[in-house]
């Protein structure tokens, strides 16, 4: 009871401190002057956006406009100031302010050097607040993590998120989704406000991404479709690459190294070493007002799945009868971006990004069975594809003199994918998106963005043909806006809507409106509580609907009524800064509920015509199951420790509780075609253990983690931890369909024995150690998976074994 008075006294007294001091400041404000001057950067040029704060109250700032001008009324007195602007070296200065007068001071930003690119302030999402501002869940990345564990496609960092899985390419956020494939993504993918999910398919094209350029990636977690888009439904990965610094950028990354024997008996079936080897280059630089970035990639990976093979007394497959060299995987990638700052036009800045990527890699939806064939296809269920894509993004942005912004952005977007087995498929995506954003000063700064956005699908493909030609296009345009206010540097408010309207192949439309609102609140030095609730919608892609082939004894049937699916969450957070001795850090926690309306699966089952499809009656569709809701807790721990001189930890850690369960489990989604018997589906009778009401495919718990530690800024080495608990619920045909494989001349299928005896969770680590031999020159060696563990976190697919990798980064980033 003594200890609880002592606190409520202590709370009492800093109360009446605050409302002093909060009066001081009230009456000296009375007897005030001005400063004001321009910024500018080291060559002279006016900086247009760098904010001037005073220090002693933190509400009292101002942005520099598009001349780099700014100005500030302060209390008489000594005055300290901070300048700030992304990429440069914060300047903090002292002035005298007198009594009606006007001081004029200028201020020059240098750009930042290596050493001091961990001070650089974290903004994110569309008004670039800062990252305790926010009023939704969201999880930063910053590049240093992408090039420590030697990422050659983007989605093997974000696999370290909290709360956020990528699944065979798919990404999950807070198990929004079971498993699709990579096809109709749940989760928008967004690479410099631009979408960059394929038109036809919704699925990611991680390879496309220039991992070599990122300034940062930011994860939204929750329904997030008014800003990011029709896809948002579960959450957003924006992904904002680098603009050149005033000082060049040339950085050469190149690796080599290869895939570990797996650890189960007799599942490497290799004959060539594995190898695994490429490069990336990036060269940046400003030349006068024009910006340029250039970088590229080229990988070579043997590959860890191997060829199928048949059984003796199975008719030979001619399907997929690859050899080891076919079943390789090859890349290359060139990508620009100019961007040129008119010098006639104040404020006016233009330019054209663009990438190309031509690849050959396989696609392999099962494995051979559940013990030596762990590592290797079945027949008739493995692809090779060569593919050809390619964007050019031409864009425009004006800063007007009064605060506002202009942004057009426009994307051409072609896919050409060759495939085996006439799944060839190609697309082309048109992308246009108007948007229009200003603080207004005279209402309190209250930020407002709004837009106009059009995307046209134009796709061509024989395995689409079940809308009854394999011509197929998908129209969507809507129109959204969002404002940002905040009160007295202690309340966010921010509310949103968004009005979408699709169209396919001029027959099939929807239209729905979409809301949002959030806040947040500071509670007390470094404690921000916030809360949110968002709306989702997703119209099903030309794939979902419309894809129709046969692969062996699989199949893959359309579903021309799949209807659009829609979500709604909402979650509390907190977020509390820490200083515990010498670790500094935020903790996160939130509390999240998401439901589902016509929620779209992909599920196994007997859909076939025995006369019309033959053997592969036996398959996957994608289905409208009803209702469903995912609620659960989600914490995450990041920050740094000084252990010593020049020693430094950086840490990021993550756990996620889920509870993902199905609102009506008797409701009867569809019938299949069992011959002579056709069977109604629903949630009850189709789930291999029912009894809890969990959703198929998820992971109720899921924890990350990433340590790191330097030392001197010279040697590091670093750690990281997934885990994945045991799969609850899955699809129980999938056991009928491994019985009616049975027999000398069928090829089996086997996974139900691996599921019995794999029902435990999976830690997987990966370790790192790197030593910088010059500002130039950096070494490393890094591992995934290090203790070679053999898992799946999905029915027919292993995950890879153990790789080693050498890495060697050149790094010249002076005139």
């Amino acid at each position: 009871m003594k200890g609880w008075e002592t606190s409520l006294s202590a709370f009492v007294m800093r109360l009446f401190l605050s409302l002093i001091f909060s009066v001081f400041s009230i009456v000296s404000y009375g007897q005030s002057g001005k400063i004001e001057g321009i910024v500018y950067d080291n060559k002279g040029e006016p900086i247009i956006g760098a904010t001037v704060i005073y220090k002693q109250d933190v509400t009292i700032g101002s942005t520099t406009d598009f001349d780099g001008k700014y100005s500030l009324e302060l209390p008489s007195g000594k005055a300290r100031l901070i300048c700030r602007y992304t990429g440069m070296i914060t300047d903090t200065f002292i002035v005298t302010v007198v009594e009606n007068n006007v001081i004029s001071r200028d201020i020059t930003l240098e750009p930042f050097d290596v050493q001091e690119i961990d001070e650089v302030e974290v903004k994110v999402g569309k008004f670039d607040r800062p990252f305790e501002d926010q009023t939704v869940s969201m999880e930063v990345l910053k590049p240093e993590l992408i090039e420590n564990k030697n990422t050659r496609s983007i989605e093997t960092a974000l696999d370290q998120t909290p709360g956020l899985n990528i699944l065979d390419g798919e990404p999950q956020i807070r198990g929004g989704s079971g498993f699709t494939f990579g096809v109709g993504s749940k989760v928008a993918v967004i690479v410099d406000d631009m979408p960059m999910l394929s038109g036809d398919a919704g699925r990611p094209e991680w390879g496309f991404i220039p991992v070599e350029n990122i300034h940062q990636i930011e994860v939204i977690k929750g329904a997030s479709s008014v800003l990011s888009g029709s896809s948002a439904l579960s959450g957003a990965i924006h992904i904002r690459t680098k603009y050149p610094s005033a000082r060049p950028l040339t950085k050469v990354n190149v690796y080599t190294g290869m895939y570990s024997n797996p650890s189960e008996d007799g599942a490497a079936w290799w004959n060539n070493f594995p190898l695994i080897t490429g490069a990336n280059i990036l060269h940046s630089r400003q030349i006068g007002n024009l910006d340029v970035v250039v970088g590229g990639n080229l990988n070579y990976d043997h590959g860890y799945i191997g060829p199928p093979v048949t059984d003796s007394l199975v008719f030979e497959d001619t399907i997929s009868n690859f050899t080891e060299q076919q079943m390789s995987l090859k890349r290359a990638r060139l990508n620009f971006n100019l961007r040129y700052r008119s010098k006639r036009f104040s404020g006016l800045n233009y330019g054209v990004n663009g990438n190309f990527m031509v690849s050959q890699s396989n696609l392999a939806f099962a494995w051979l069975n559940d013990t030596s064939g762990l590592f290797q296809g079945y027949p008739g269920a493995v692809f090779l594809q060569d593919q050809f894509i390619f964007n050019v993004d031409p864009y425009l942005n004006f800063f007007t003199q009064t605060d506002g912004k202009h942004s057009f952005r426009t994307r051409v977007l072609h896919a050409d994918n060759e495939m085996t087995a006439g799944q060839s498929n190609k697309a082309t995506t048109l992308y246009g998106d108007y948007m229009f954003r200003k603080s207004y000063k005279e209402l309190k700064d209250l930020d407002f963005v709004g837009g106009l956005t059009g995307t046209y699908t134009d796709s061509y493909a024989s395995l689409y043909a079940g809308s009854g030609s394999p011509n197929n296009q998908l129209l969507n345009v809507s129109a959204y806006s969002q404002v940002d206010t905040k009160w007295k540097n202690i309340v966010n408010v921010s509310i949103g809507g968004r009005l979408e309207y699709f169209q396919l192949n001029d027959t099939i439309t929807a239209m729905k409106p979409i809301f949002r609102a959030g806040t947040s609140l500071k509670l007390y030095q470094e404690t921000y509580l916030r809360a949110s609730y968002g709306q989702g919608f997703r119209f099903p892609t030309i794939t979902e609907r419309f894809i129709k082939t046969g692969v062996g004894n699989f199949g893959v049937f359309p579903n021309p009524e799949l209807q659009p699916e829609s979500s709604w969450n909402a979650e509390v957070g907190i977020k509390q800064g820490l200083k515990l001795g010498s670790i500094y850090g935020y903790l996160d926690i939130a509390a999240f509920w998401q439901e589902y309306q016509n929620t779209i699966e992909y599920l196994f089952g007997f859909w076939g015509d025995p006369i019309v499809d033959g053997s592969s009656i036996f398959g996957f569709k994608f289905l409208n199951t009803g209702e469903s809701k995912v609620m659960g807790l989600d914490l995450s721990f990041s920050g740094k420790a000084k252990l010593g001189e020049d020693v430094y930890l950086t840490f990021m850690t993550g756990y996620n509780y889920i509870v993902p369960k199905t609102l009506n489990p008797d409701y009867e989604y569809a019938t299949d075609n069992t011959p002579g018997n056709p069977k109604p589906y629903s949630y009850n009778n189709t789930s291999l253990d029912s009894s809890s009401q969990i959703l198929k495919y998820r992971f109720l718990h899921n924890a990350k983690a990433d340590f790191e530690l330097s030392v001197k800024k010279k040697f590091a080495i670093g750690v990281s931890f997934k885990y994945f608990s045991k799969i609850v619920n899955m699809d129980g045909v999938i056991q009928e369909f491994e019985d009616a494989t049975q027999g000398p001349f069928v090829q089996t299928i086997r996974y139900m024995d691996y599921f019995a005896n794999h029902r435990f969770g999976n830690p997987i680590f990966d370790a790192r150690i790197s030593y910088k031999i010059s500002e130039k020159h950096k070494i490393a060696l890094i591992s995934s998976n290090l203790l070679n563990r053999t898992f799946s976190l999905r029915p027919l697919k292993i995950e890879p074994p153990r790789t080693i990798m050498l890495q060697y980064t050149f790094k010249l980033d002076k005139n």
